[in-house]
């Protein structure tokens, strides 16, 4: 049996495996009888490069449940809809874009996720640390300098200090 390298588009499982949908597993006249299409039909949509099966060692076409359901959605494009295989394979390309933006979205969210857990581990961490501390956000302190010039006070920050602790800030600071 044919082992598959996933083609862009198509997902694994955690053990790096093609998933079940992936495996190349149906000859070209059973793929081709699965999806109501002649044999030559698939060869012409291979050539288009509207579908590209597995091959094995021996160069023969292998077809996976997914390549059936993309035959099956070609032929509906093409008999219901009407469109020639020239949209057809912008279609196909779009959804296989789509499909990777959303693997990427998923993938990005999980990255999130994973940051704001470890920010909030370290802010727990910070408040053990130092129970009496209070957390100021920047936004806040913008207007705090703001009205501090306003009345003459400066406040003296070197970039160091902001590694090291509070804002010094008084008349003449």
């Amino acid at each position: 049996m044919a082992r598959r390298q996933p083609r862009p588009g198509r997902s694994e499982d955690r053990s790096g495996t093609a998933g079940a949908q992936d495996r190349a597993v149906y000859i070209i006249s059973v793929a081709a009888e699965l999806a109501g299409v002649h044999p030559q039909t698939l060869r012409i949509y291979d050539r288009k490069g509207l579908l590209t099966p597995a091959r094995t060692a021996g160069n023969n076409r292998r077809y996976s449940e997914r390549d059936i359901q993309r035959l099956q959605t070609i032929q509906r494009l093409t008999q219901v809809q009407g469109i020639n295989l020239a949209g057809v394979k912008m279609i196909v390309e779009m959804e296989d874009q789509l499909d990777r933006m959303r693997r990427r979205m998923e993938r990005l969210d999980r990255e999130l996720e994973a940051s704001v857990r470890r920010a909030k581990a370290e802010l727990d961490r910070l408040h053990e640390r130092h129970p009496r501390a209070d957390m100021v956000t920047v936004s806040s302190v913008r207007p705090i300098r703001h009205a501090a010039r306003q009345v003459g006070v400066r406040a003296n920050v070197r970039p160091q200090d902001h590694a090291r602790g509070p804002i010094e800030a008084g008349p003449g600071s």
